[in-house]
């Protein structure tokens, strides 16, 4: 997801065509204001933790763009695109790193693993959403 930040910043295409030129490929995508019922059932593993509330605040405070990429360990590898959760520690040439500078305003989300990205992507797509495509010589990345 480029969160709010993301998206006001005018980023959308610089991030995304990170994760395409790394050699994954997008599935479904599309820009939606995130309603604070959707920011909960998002972020449920938060609630009662204190920044909960901020949180909920700062995702519905403009559009996002959600998206599902696919490909050879597209968790862990979306996860080293984007870098770690706290910009400042982030390596350099990730997301986070080149972009942001705060945790609470860190410009993209990633699921941390298969299970929690199955569960997030219920949450934002159906299944008529999705497109089936191969890249030209990459069929075997996706079979």
């Amino acid at each position: 997801m480029i969160k709010p930040d993301g998206v006001q910043r005018c980023l959308i295409g610089v991030i995304i065509s990170r994760f395409e030129k790394r050699g994954l490929r997008i599935d479904a995508l599309k820009m939606i204001e995130v309603t604070e019922e959707i920011a909960s059932v998002h972020y449920a593993e938060h609630q009662g933790k204190d920044f909960y509330e901020s949180l909920i605040d700062y995702i519905t405070s403009g559009p996002v763009i959600v998206m599902a990429v696919s490909g050879l360990s597209s968790v862990s590898v979306v996860r080293e695109i984007v870098g770690k959760t706290d910009p400042k520690k982030a390596t350099p040439g990730t997301i986070r790193a080149d972009f942001a500078m705060d945790i609470s305003r860190n410009i993209v989300h990633a699921s941390d693993s298969p299970k929690s990205a199955q569960r997030e992507l219920n949450i934002f797509f159906d299944d008529s959403e999705y497109t089936e495509y191969s890249k030209p010589d990459e069929e075997w990345l996706y079979s």
